[in-house]
């Protein structure tokens, strides 16, 4: 039968799952099968009360190897290196491994996303605490099994959590702040679905650098049947920043409050040539035939979604392009108020680097006196006079860069260990993005049949 998590079955779920954090002294963290390179970047930093010691359990091969390497260039790096001692278990029992053997606490994952609900839904009967990255579940079958993994952490007295960077990219921190001030903002629009309330769009691409390097991705990444599609992928941020930014700190149920209105995907093409500099492979392999059409690679890495959330009407879209003409992927967000418009652009004219502007639409009565208490909360932030409104001037030092996210997104979620103070709205947020996504996904199916 069918198991939904209601608001109050949730909270009960984070008290629980958070007294049991408490108990937590030391975390000793274990990474399965890093074929995602988001699996290292958690180590990119250094954590008070987790130990040097991190079991790693996957496959032997390339994937596993990558993640070693980086890990290698973290230690070994001249300003602040780590200090992680990688304890490596490669064989086809790896998974049953880590589960027999339990030597930690937190499993990592971040990997091929065909299994993940499973080996999470697994972990968390074991016992065991659960970061994972995005997405925890690519299909409708999977967002079910989803439900019984929140259940399962529930009754373990466990945590999942998933790895939400987006929310520490202070223009989007600015934003969200901006929206929730009246005097600038006014109240939300409710838009129609035609000219939304609050719309993000990212594009990212198959070949870039990270930590420094050209990243080698795995063939799979390649094949949505492992992947998933963009749209119950990397969509997750966007329905994450929606929620996030337009009902902060409240509660969504999915079966009530997310109506979605349409939703589409397409491919991006990856010839051959492409795709052999992006995953070092000469060829398409087997699994990838289904989706060659002229020698030349259609990926559905491409999504959009448009919804209602609470009457708020929402659009998405996330892009896969094959390479940044500056090496980043690139973020633009719109919410719509009665008094401005609160933007974020991250376009040639601003280097490719995210900028906040503030667009009136209506009068405002004094901006520089209500930017104030904005400005006392994050010191050097000020505001430049622009032609269509006013540019939000971000120091430097706020600019950490999106790999630094990971380490505050783990920061976060020890913190939740620790001090069992997981808020009581982000289960049935979590549920929420991935029901918007994972629905939106049935759909564009069915529209492209």
């Amino acid at each position: 039968m069918k198991q939904i998590i209601t608001m109050a079955s949730a909270a009960a779920l984070l008290l629980a799952a958070c007294t049991a954090g408490r108990k937590q002294q030391e975390v000793t963290l274990m990474t399965l099968d890093p074929g995602h390179f988001h699996a290292a970047l958690v180590q990119k930093s250094q954590y008070a009360n987790v130990t040097p010691d991190v079991y790693v359990y996957a496959p032997a091969g390339n994937d596993v190897q990558e993640y070693l390497k980086k890990i290698d260039g973290y230690n070994t790096r001249a300003e602040n290196p780590t200090s992680w001692n990688e304890i490596v278990y490669t064989g086809n029992d790896f998974f049953e491994k880590m589960i027999a053997e339990k030597k930690g606490n937190v499993m990592v994952t971040s990997g091929n996303n065909r299994k993940k609900t499973d080996y999470i839904l697994q972990t968390l009967e074991a016992g065991i605490n659960v970061l994972a990255d995005k997405p925890m579940a690519i299909n409708s079958d999977a967002f079910k099994k989803l439900e019984q993994c929140f259940q399962t952490a529930n009754d373990k007295r466990v945590l999942l959590y998933d790895i939400m960077t987006e929310r520490f990219e202070i223009s989007t921190i600015l934003q969200k702040e901006l929206s929730q001030m009246p005097d600038i903002y006014g109240e939300q629009e409710l838009g129609t679905p035609d000219h939304p309330g609050i719309s993000i769009e990212s594009v990212h691409y198959f070949y870039k650098n990270v930590s420094g390097n050209a990243l080698i991705r795995p063939a799979w990444f390649y094949d949505v049947n492992q992947q998933g599609e963009c749209i119950v992928d990397v969509m997750v941020h966007l329905v994450d920043l929606v929620q996030w930014e337009c009902f902060p700190e409240q509660a969504i149920d999915y079966a009530h409050d997310i109506r979605i209105t349409s939703a589409r995907h397409w491919v991006t093409p990856v010839d051959k040539a492409q795709f052999k500099l992006s995953t070092g492979l000469d060829g398409y392999p087997d699994f990838l035939q289904s989706s060659i059409q002229n020698d030349t690679l259609q990926i559905y890495a491409n999504g959009e979604i448009n919804y209602q959330l609470k009457g708020l009407n929402a659009k998405v879209v996330a892009l896969w392009e094959y390479e940044s003409p500056d090496g980043g992927d690139t973020h633009y967000s719109t919410m719509r108020g009665t008094k401005s418009n609160i933007v974020i652009k991250q376009g040639a004219e601003q280097g490719y680097r995210p900028e906040l502007y503030i667009e009136p639409v209506g009068e405002i009565a004094d901006i520089e006196k209500s930017f104030a208490a904005l400005a006392a909360k994050y010191p050097g932030i000020a505001l430049e006079q622009t032609a269509t409104g006013w540019h939000v001037s971000i120091p430097d030092s706020y600019r950490v860069g999106h790999e630094a996210h990971f380490g505050q997104v783990t920061q976060n979620f020890l913190h939740y260990l620790a001090n069992g103070d997981m808020p009581a709205w982000e289960v049935p947020n979590m549920l929420a993005k991935y029901y918007t996504t994972t629905e939106a996904w049935r759909l564009a199916q069915e529209n492209t049949k």
